[in-house]
């Protein structure tokens, strides 16, 4: 490869927000344009070719991290999910972190982008491309008010749940192994917030979502089938990732899959161990473009947002991955559209343009 940050990377998610709200809101806003302990900065973008993403606003519950990491490098493990989280609470956090990244904006660090064409335009730049984008829907009224607001500030991706369920349905725990059909669907606030995301061409992120969620989403909405970042079943049978009959009904619907790089749900043993050689990421890959076709398989790193394999701890590293993925022989069309190729065509189709 001559150009080790070519082709540039579009990546379907990261937890840059939370991170430096938890450091302190925009007063940690600098760190990013400067440089920063964690996976994500301008910096660390401009040497990996990390070129942006979906951008993911996220409320955090109140967590015993030692619990989770210690259970989750067992051979099985099924963690309690965290309670819900009333909208009261939620939509304060939601609106501190979306501050952030507007402050962001403002410092030139990237462009918030609302079309294809916004996207397109900031690459040729090289400034970070970023989508507004929700991860769990806490914030979202029953009325849908809040939807519309965020809407017109930018939101152009949601998920309805984060795991924990949401008045608009049901994630599944971290369990291992596991299928993802765990619980029951959509509520009828969730079946509203379909509809009402496809007619204002906010993408709806199935990651998290349990398996009856998805098939009520694939019944309901009329916009691609996408979960920005998950993984194989076949090859990690973990609830977070995408049996073989889900991929096929993304196919259906011309939809596609971030592949996500936090290694409880890359590796065959699902354990939660940074140990990973890229390798495996390539065979989740390979699998996701068997299933899928190589019109429809992406990136979701999750960085910022989870424990990832120890050669690509952050985005400055990508080009390793580059790497691996040449030498496993994709040429450079197919690389161009895993990079960032297949999410303008979707995200291109799912807003309507």
């Amino acid at each position: 490869m001559s150009d080790p940050t070519s082709p540039a990377i579009f990546d379907g998610h990261n937890d840059v927000l939370l991170k430096l709200y938890r450091d302190g809101g925009a007063k940690a806003a600098e760190s990013f344009v400067t440089g920063r302990d964690g996976a994500i900065d301008v910096p660390s973008a401009k040497t990996g070719g990390f070129a942006g993403g979906f951008f993911a606003v996220y409320v955090p519950s109140p967590a015993d991290l030692d619990f989770k990491f210690n259970e989750m490098v067992k051979p099985s493990y099924d963690l309690p999910l965290p309670e819900p989280i009333d909208w009261e609470d939620a939509f304060p956090v939601v609106m501190s972190q979306a501050a952030i990244l507007f402050d962001l904006e403002k410092r030139n660090a990237l462009t918030i982008c609302r079309t294809t064409r916004d996207i397109e335009e900031t690459l040729k730049t090289g400034k970070i491309a970023a989508i507004f984008h929700i991860e769990g829907a806490e914030a979202i009224d029953a009325d849908l008010n809040t939807l519309e607001v965020l809407y017109q500030a930018g939101l152009r991706s949601i998920g309805p749940v984060w795991s924990r369920s949401t008045i608009f349905g049901h994630g599944v725990p971290f369990r291992y192994p596991s299928t993802p059909d765990i619980g029951s669907g959509l509520t009828d606030h969730g079946l509203r917030l379909i509809q009402r995301c496809d007619e204002l061409g906010i993408m709806v992120d199935l990651s998290h979502l349990n398996e009856a969620g998805f098939w009520d989403v694939a019944r309901h909405s009329s916009k691609p089938l996408v979960a920005t970042h998950s993984n194989a079943h076949a090859i990690c049978p973990h609830s977070r990732n995408l049996t073989d009959k889900q991929l096929a009904a993304i196919r259906e619907s011309d939809g596609m899959v971030g592949l996500n790089f936090a290694v409880a749900f890359l590796r065959d043993d699902g354990r939660m161990v940074a140990e990973v050689p890229l390798e495996q990421m390539i065979r989740h890959l390979d699998h996701l473009i068997e299933h899928l076709g190589e019109d429809r398989v992406g990136l979701g790193s999750d960085y910022d947002g989870a424990i990832v394999p120890e050669a690509l701890t952050s985005c400055a590293s990508l080009p390793k991955l580059r790497q691996a993925m040449a030498r496993h022989g994709y040429d450079n069309a197919l690389m161009a559209k895993l990079c960032h190729g297949n999410w303008l065509r979707v995200l291109k189709k799912t807003w309507g343009e």
